[in-house]
């Protein structure tokens, strides 16, 4: 199986950047619309995010922008395991530091790298 290309995977990793920006009322909308639980956002930017990990630099990001990328990544490593079930509740997204801290992280990427941060939510697929 051939590798996506590259701008597949920008607009991948835009599109999770996108749901870890939004407000948490539009990120909880974003769940529920999809039947999918929190856990779903930090899947598709760590997909999104390994995807991408070999053509970030064909991208030429600013340094800024791969540190906030690497950044994200950790705060949500950090935040699994078991005895951080709370903070993967929906209620969470709008209580948790962490998620604030993600938010403003992939906003300012956003913005570096696309001049806003704000846009629709992409639609996904699910399949069960």
């Amino acid at each position: 199986m051939e590798s996506p290309e590259p701008s597949f995977r920008r607009l991948l990793l835009m599109n999770a950047l996108t749901v870890l920006a939004a407000d948490a009322p539009a990120q909880v909308g974003w769940l529920v619309r999809h039947a999918v639980m929190a856990d779903e956002i930090a899947l598709d930017f760590y997909h999104a995010f390994r995807m991408a990990e070999g053509v970030v630099e064909e991208w030429q990001l600013a340094r800024a922008v791969l540190a906030d990328l690497r950044e994200i990544d950790v705060i949500l490593s950090e935040m699994s395991g078991g005895e951080n079930a709370d903070r993967w509740m929906k209620e969470a997204l709008s209580t948790d530091e962490g998620w604030a801290l993600v938010r403003r992280l992939a906003r300012r990427v956003l913005v570096a790298e696309l001049g806003k941060w704000q846009a629709c939510l992409p639609e996904i697929t699910v399949i069960r």
